[in-house]
């Protein structure tokens, strides 16, 4: 296969993010591929972390098997790895999840942020 030929049923996901308050900081990104995960019960599929540029980010998730994901971001203003959340466990810092899904109830749900990747594409998500 050439270097450049795509493996069979693996696909390119491109999220790209905009809302950000400002540059401080990074963007945190994970990508989950169970209910449970998503809610914070094991590690993410795959993360990574992106500089903030003119208020955007831009992320890309290579070799991804063809199936169900949702995608769940943070807005890592002081570097420390965490969401930081106020004493009622209401996020501090900005986020953002796939579909642009939200609730007024508690952390967005795994339901209602998947989709299905059956071949590459770019996703766009606001930042909260």
């Amino acid at each position: 296969m050439p270097a450049d030929a795509k493996s069979e049923g693996l696909e390119t996901l491109t999220i790209k993010i905009y809302g950000f308050p400002n540059n401080n900081g990074v963007a945190r990104v994970g990508l989950y591929n169970s209910e449970a995960t998503f809610a914070g019960k094991g590690k993410a599929f795959r993360e990574v972390k992106i500089k903030i540029k003119d208020k955007k980010a831009i992320c890309e998730f290579k070799d991804i098997p063809q199936g169900e994901y949702a995608v769940r971001l943070f807005h890592d203003e002081n570097m420390n790895g965490n969401l930081e959340k106020n004493i009622m466990g209401i996020p501090k810092e900005a986020y953002g999840v796939s579909n642009n899904t939200k609730s007024k109830t508690g952390p967005p749900k795994y339901k209602r942020a998947k989709f299905k990747l059956t071949k590459s594409k770019a996703i766009d998500i606001k930042i909260n």
